[in-house]
């Protein structure tokens, strides 16, 4: 965890993240990078002296109109102290069920972060923390690139107006590899996604071609993520 710790802090001051007064909702799907934020942010702020409060929060998508199981989770927020809120919701039933969407992941992620944010807004907090991380970088430029045709990506940090929240991402540096290690060493109960295209997505395909580019060319998404840098584009630029 303690490499974690270190990329978080880099990003908080990079990107200058968070601030004293801070009350920031952390989006938890219960997956290993939304538990390791979690983790990681509430041991940051034992030490990074900054003054702000931080509290769990996961919608239920429902999928196939199961209720997921989230007792990990709420166990994990109780021996961190952590304030824990979850909302129950029917997006798995119209995206899968009503809508048959034949490419359902991006109504699904619309529906998501409507309601995160709206989430977030109820519970009084001003910004609201992402777990994703270098990798989802990397593949997420990647995919605009040659899908869209366009160079960006999204923001480490960014500012919703007509919410007025924050987004902001803590874990941008900090490689999937390195979170499922702190995961594991950590202990930490993983939830597992009842979605039905869970594994079956394009991402997933990018990410397995980025797999294969590293394991044939050492630092090829180092390179990518450099280069992002260097751009400036999306304020992901270095700091003056």
């Amino acid at each position: 965890m303690q490499k974690i710790l270190g990329c978080m802090r880099k990003a908080v001051v990079e990107f200058d993240l968070i601030q004293n007064g801070d009350r920031i909702a952390v989006g938890i799907s219960g997956g290993k990078d939304s538990l390791v934020l979690l983790s990681g942010l509430s041991r940051l702020r034992k030490f990074i002296g900054i003054d702000f409060e931080i509290v769990g929060i996961t919608l239920d998508p429902q999928f196939g109109g199961i209720t997921t199981d989230y007792s990990p989770v709420e166990e994990l927020c109780e021996k961190l102290n952590v304030e824990y809120h979850i909302q129950r919701t029917e997006i798995g039933r119209i995206v899968f069920d009503v809508r048959k969407e034949e490419h359902p992941c991006s109504l699904c992620a619309r529906m998501r972060r409507g309601a995160l944010h709206d989430m977030t807004k109820a519970l009084g907090c001003n910004k609201l923390a992402l777990g994703h991380h270098k990798d989802d970088v990397v593949e997420t430029f990647m995919m605009n690139l040659f899908i869209e045709g366009r160079i960006g990506c999204f923001a480490p940090k960014s500012y919703l107006s007509r919410k007025d929240i924050t987004l902001i991402r803590p874990l941008v540096f900090a490689t999937e590899r390195d979170i499922k290690k702190a995961a594991s060493k950590s202990e930490i109960t993983i939830v597992k996604s009842r979605c039905p295209a869970d594994g079956h997505t394009k991402r997933e395909e990018y990410k397995e071609w980025l797999r294969e580019k590293n394991r044939l060319d050492s630092g090829f998404s180092d390179r990518i993520f450099g280069a992002l840098r260097r751009s400036g584009v999306d304020d992901w630029g270095f700091r003056q």
